[in-house]
């Protein structure tokens, strides 16, 4: 059963990591899954098909976003009316969400799936892996539903403060997806598209394991007016959603531009390009659990009335982030080899090569990690205010400066310059963030400034 709790009351930075830890764990399990996918593809398969899986994932990463950006949004208003202690009006925005999430789903799996190859061809996305990229996008378009579905309901339960059910559903889906992973890609030789199906009935698993618990929670008790779809209430939704899908697409498109410069060093440089990617999630992980925890937090705190607890919340987040940060980055530097050594494989000379690449470019951004721990932390404390415009403007600012270091660094600098776009693109973010931090809270007037 779903084990909702308030972050109105408490010490912020024990709420918060609290909140966080089962976050961070869940997040493991899902990264592990998507490691497993990728150790599974590069080792059975080959470093082609490592390159294809590369190939199809900033494609495949922009729908996730734009899922994930859609249904935060719409947790920062059952956050806000959970914190405010107005359950009918939560039934009210969780029904709304629910169904626009489902018009939603339907459009966006029409249109991924006509945009699938000529995203690739403009990729430019070689010939001898390009098969192998659209049919492990075709799977994994027809699967928008389940993923969406997967996010509106985790996003409800963390709007509640409940962590631990969605880590419990990824345990689930991690446990799925490995022995599924085996079966179909090692005993059906079903290739890179069982690979795709496997983490889509791992999905599935962890959907009906969040819904499961939600219809336990008993202030949840819908009746058959909540789900009336209220204009004003949509607007609101959408108002918080959109913005969020749309910094999270636009960050993709930058992505895919890296990935269209990338694709044109040859398929090792793919191969080693896309082993490091997919630690990018790892490396990540502590970031995005935390950001979670302070939209939350923020959400359910604005609702109460608690602005200084607030300021006090992002202290207590950037404390932690910071310090994970460099825990996470020292073990990526003193482990990284050995990690990138399960991903890689071929004939001698290509694995040394592909190796040299790959940790080249993860020492890079393990270095640089509290940039964008820092980027996490703020940002999700701006969406949780309710703001979700000036989030949006500084994901316009990393797509500048991703795509404009992508397209210029290599000009000066070789195949070297294109691991500095991520940096940069971070970099610029937080500026932008920074800045919309002291602006919003500024802003935010009345309430309990009493603290707790």
């Amino acid at each position: 059963m779903a084990k909702i709790r308030t972050m109105t009351e408490g010490h912020p930075l024990k709420l918060i990591f609290a909140f966080s830890l089962p976050l961070m764990f869940g997040n493991v399990f899902q990264q592990f899954y998507t490691v497993v996918d990728t150790m599974v593809v590069g080792q059975a398969l080959g470093v082609g098909a490592l390159a294809a899986l590369g190939a199809a994932d900033w494609l495949n990463w922009m729908v996730l976003g734009m899922i994930q950006g859609i249904s935060q949004g719409f947790a920062i208003l059952m956050a806000y009316e959970f914190g405010a202690g107005d359950y009918r009006k939560l039934r009210q925005v969780i029904a709304n969400s629910a169904i626009l999430a489902c018009l939603g789903s339907v459009v966006m799996l029409a249109l991924m799936q006509a945009a699938a190859r000529p995203v690739l061809l403009l990729l430019n996305t070689p010939d001898e892996i390009i098969g192998r990229s659209l049919l492990y996008l075709r799977i994994m378009f027809w699967g928008i539903p389940i993923v969406m579905a997967y996010n509106v309901l985790a996003s409800i339960l963390r709007a509640m403060g409940d962590g631990k059910t969605p880590l419990h559903a990824m345990v689930v889906a991690s446990a799925v997806n490995i022995g599924l992973d085996l079966l179909f890609v090692l005993v059906f030789h079903w290739g890179i598209g069982g690979a795709a199906a496997a983490t889509l009935i791992a999905q599935a698993c962890s959907s009906l394991y969040c819904l499961k618990s939600l219809l336990k929670v008993s202030i949840l008790s819908f009746e058959k007016k909540d789900f009336h779809l209220e204009p004003y209430l949509c607007r609101k939704l959408m108002t918080l959603g959109i913005p969020m899908a749309f910094q999270n697409g636009i960050i993709a498109v930058g992505g895919m531009i890296v990935q269209s410069v990338v694709n044109g060093f040859g398929v090792l440089f793919i191969a080693g390009f896309t082993a490091t990617n997919k630690l990018y999630g790892l490396l990540e992980i502590a970031a995005t659990s935390y950001g979670y925890a302070m939209t939350t937090y923020v959400g359910q705190n604005l609702g109460a009335g608690k602005i200084r607890r607030i300021r006090q919340g992002m202290k207590s987040g950037l404390l932690l982030a910071m310090l994970t940060s460099a825990v996470i980055a020292a073990v990526m530097l003193v482990f990284g080899q050995a990690i990138l050594g399960c991903f890689i494989t071929g004939t001698p000379e290509e694995a040394a090569r592909t190796m040299e690449i790959a940790y080249h470019y993860l020492a890079i951004m393990s270095v640089c990690l509290p940039i964008l721990y820092l980027l996490h932390v703020v940002r999700s404390s701006i969406q949780g205010m309710g703001d979700t415009v000036l989030p949006m403007l500084s994901g316009v600012v990393e797509f500048l400066m991703r795509t404009g270091a992508a397209l210029f660094l290599p000009r000066a600098f070789g195949q070297e310059g294109i691991f500095y776009a991520e940096i940069l693109a971070w970099i610029g973010a937080d500026v932008v963030l920074v800045v919309s931090y002291f602006v919003r809270i500024k802003g935010l007037k009345g309430g309990d400034e009493s603290g707790d």
